[in-house]
């Protein structure tokens, strides 16, 4: 049973994903988490104000499913499924981050000094709406989010999905690289 507390090899991970990705081609459906956003707005009645929510949502309940079952996934596996919470990073990230005021480095996925929800404070509340505004329309401008253009867009072979994922690599390495080190 030690082989469910450990992380799956890209070896047996690698093959679900496309397995999965081939099912979705073969029944033209399109695989990405940031549609969820639209339908869940359209569920609330965006379409009455604005154009772009007007749509059969019905056509995506199967990718609603995905991502309730992605959410579950996730909690199961973070709160059952997982003994060792600590991230295997090499000893001069710990060191950076652990300069820059992340004590947790190395030792959680997620920096309890952005999430941690008993320092909302200002600056960490504006950091995360920023971040989200920025992602979200990043999502909506490059016509998908990472999810959708990096594992559906690129196993369909789509030149748009390419791009996209070469964007988000180069917005990626603009941010740590440039941006994270003035913000902290």
């Amino acid at each position: 049973m030690n082989w469910i507390y450990n992380p799956w090899p890209w070896y047996v991970s690698g093959p679900m994903i496309a397995f999965v990705m081939f099912l979705l081609l073969m029944t033209g459906k399109k695989f990405g988490m940031s549609s969820n956003l639209r339908t869940l707005c359209t569920l609330c009645g965006a379409g009455k104000k604005t154009a772009f929510f007007k749509f059969d949502w019905k056509s995506q309940k199967w990718n609603l499913l995905v991502a309730v079952g992605t959410i579950i996934g996730a909690t199961i596996a973070a709160n059952w499924l997982t003994i060792d919470d600590s991230v295997h990073i090499s000893q001069n990230t710990i060191d950076s981050l652990t300069k820059l005021g992340f004590n947790d480095a190395g030792k959680a996925y997620v920096p309890q000094q952005l999430f941690d929800l008993t320092v909302a404070t200002p600056k960490n509340l504006l950091f995360l709406f920023i971040g989200g505004l920025l992602v979200g329309f990043g999502a909506r401008y490059a016509g998908g989010c990472t999810s959708g253009h990096a594992i559906s867009g690129l196993s369909n072979l789509q030149l748009p999905s390419l791009i996209a994922v070469i964007g988000f690599f180069i917005g990626g390495l603009i941010m740590i690289y440039l941006l994270f080190p003035l913000l902290f």
